[in-house]
């Protein structure tokens, strides 16, 4: 996943589960997204991912707790304008 994730992706928190390394408890949220601050090219100490993100929540976390959202598709929509009635004074 690495690869596919840059700083300013969109993802979302699948994995909840305490810290792997201390067993604390973890400060992110199920089903929440976050913005990925930057990627380090770090093996994680569990074995299942070659980068930590960092999401701005304490440190950098494993990739395997989130999912890449996809990047919305922007299309231009023409408005219209709407411009201010004038009103007459009547003496």
């Amino acid at each position: 996943m690495s690869y596919a994730v840059g700083p300013g992706d969109l993802v979302l928190c699948v994995n909840v589960a305490p810290n792997h390394v201390t067993g604390e408890p973890v400060p992110l949220v199920a089903g929440e997204t976050y913005r990925v601050v930057s990627v380090m090219e770090f093996a994680c100490p569990c074995g299942r991912s070659d980068a930590l993100l960092d999401v701005g929540v304490d440190f950098a976390w494993c990739q395997t707790r989130f999912r890449l959202m996809p990047k919305p598709k922007f299309e231009a929509k023409t408005r219209r304008v709407s411009a201010p009635k004038k009103k007459e004074t009547v003496r």
